[in-house]
């Protein structure tokens, strides 16, 4: 180890703000990047470094634990913890940066989802207004722990790898619940298990995308959809939004002839609006036209707190040409890790073919547990549960803000979802505001960097599922607005 290397990380500060597991994290990944901690290097042990910091062993742990995760560290059993050779953080990185970048990298970084949207930190405490979350408060622990026990009873015999198109029993049960709650009229063939959204969106990629195909991509969009999109080697297109959702008109004259179109209609991403019973038809009529494929992100669908739901797009007519993605990571939780795509049927064959090559099958006692939770009957009660928990929870968040705030935030998207998007005046620089924020453990994001054409305006996006009281919601708007100034 080189000299300075325990000398970066000694002196936390027990006064911070930042929870000590965070800054020992925030530590590792600044010595990393600064080449203090070289790749391959063996870093302390757990032990030594709870004693060199004269912190518990737990806190330590912790925040190995998070490096290990995001890939910075690697275990290696006896052999004791090394920094990974492939850490994000790699230092050739950022010594490649182009001079006069640093505005762009910026938008860039965080239209392209790395901009901690989903703050790892959120692992034993959410941010405030953290982006991404259900209620974390709300998880059924004791029910989740009687199912696993149950589970394993059932798979105690059970060894093999698991199926690469999921559990059956799980797919089951959600081709059920999608032809109940959604219309959505499928067979449990056509429902493939994945690693979430990101593995519905490589399983899609891996089977049908070629190189340089159009891809409606909708503007402002959800930015993990233009990372992977780009990375796969779609050419985007980028479609405005309006108050009506995608303006199907402006991607037929921009791209008609487009292979896909990405889209989040219920509750687009990051406006909040739904797309419009006509312009959902006539998406449906530009598909089937052009034989090109609608991909129907319907990630927080489940969350709406007025009025009747819109029909997804996939139970409208025939569906050939819908792809639709669903996920518990917004009705359970992210650390799930479980989201499924309904393929349509002519595809199954396809999709049965690549998904053994992208999909090495999520984990089996998990799809498991979560198909009990559903054919039990605790999934339809804990959704009605929390629609109602959300809805107050929406109402306090935005009516803190209000008093807080006064006129200077505004609120106009429908009653859905789980985050808001407070309109700022188009003066201020809401890029500098979240990041101000984000610098004082609020987790806010702007909406200009969200655009990638069309001019959207400016404004913040807030999660407000972790907020428990009326108390709370005033103490983090206080905090929020002492920190925006």
């Amino acid at each position: 180890m080189k000299k300075s290397s325990l000398h970066t990380l000694t002196a936390l500060d027990c006064d911070k703000s930042m929870p000590l597991y965070r800054q020992v994290y925030q530590r590792f990944i600044c010595a990393i990047k600064q080449d203090i901690f070289s790749s391959g290097q063996r870093v302390p042990s757990i032990r030594a470094l709870a004693s060199e910091l004269r912190i518990s062993r737990n806190t330590v742990e912790v925040a190995y634990n998070l490096l290990i995760g995001e890939g910075h560290l690697e275990a290696q059993g006896q052999a004791g913890t090394i920094v990974s050779p492939v850490s994000p953080y790699l230092r050739a990185a950022m010594n490649h940066r182009t001079p006069g970048r640093e505005i762009n990298d910026h938008k860039t970084l965080a239209r392209t989802g790395n901009d901690s949207l989903y703050d790892t930190a959120s692992e034993l405490q959410p941010l405030p207004y953290q982006l991404g979350l259900p209620a974390l408060d709300m998880f059924p622990h004791k029910l989740w722990s009687s199912l696993i026990a149950q589970q394993i009873r059932k798979q105690s015999r059970c060894h093999a790898y698991p199926h690469s198109a999921g559990h059956s029993q799980l797919r089951e049960a959600i081709a059920a619940y999608l032809h109940i709650s959604r219309g959505l009229d499928c067979t449990p063939e056509q429902v493939f298990i994945t690693s979430g959204y990101r593995g519905s969106i490589g399983l899609i990629g891996r089977t049908l995308l070629r190189p340089l195909d159009q891809v409606w991509l909708e503007d402002p969009c959800f930015p993990p959809g233009f990372h992977l999109m780009s990375e796969m080697g779609a050419q985007l297109m980028p479609v405005p939004v309006d108050e009506h959702g995608l303006c199907v008109a402006e991607g037929r004259a921009r791209a008609p002839h487009a292979r896909f179109a990405l889209v989040t209609p219920a509750h687009q991403s990051p406006l909040g609006v739904s797309l419009s019973l006509v312009r959902r038809l006539e998406l449906l009529a530009w598909a089937e036209q052009n034989n090109s494929f609608i991909i129907e992100d319907d990630y927080d669908s489940e969350y709406r707190y007025d009025g009747w739901p819109l029909p997804v797009l996939a139970s409208l007519g025939v569906n050939d040409n819908v792809l639709y993605l669903g996920t518990f990571s917004k009705v359970l939780s992210p650390a799930l890790r479980i989201a499924y795509l309904v393929v349509p049927k002519p595809l199954i064959q396809q999709f049965n073919k690549s998904c053994p090559i992208v999909n090495d099958g999520c984990p089996l006692l998990i799809q498991g547990v979560i198909a009990d939770f559903i054919n039990e009957g605790y999934f339809a009660r804990h959704l009605k549960k929390m629609r109602t928990l959300y809805s107050e929870r929406r109402e306090m968040v935005i009516e803190s803000l209000h008093m807080v705030f006064g006129d200077r935030l505004r609120f106009d998207a429908p009653a859905c979802g789980l985050h808001l998007l407070a309109r700022l005046d188009h003066a201020e620089d809401d890029l500098q505001l979240a990041q101000r924020a984000k610098r004082q453990q609020f987790g806010v994001a702007a909406l200009s960097v969200r655009n990638i054409e069309a001019e959207c305006g400016k404004g913040l996006l807030l999660g407000f599922a972790n907020v428990s009281s009326r108390e709370q919601a005033l103490l983090q708007a206080h905090g929020l607005h002492q920190c925006l100034g």
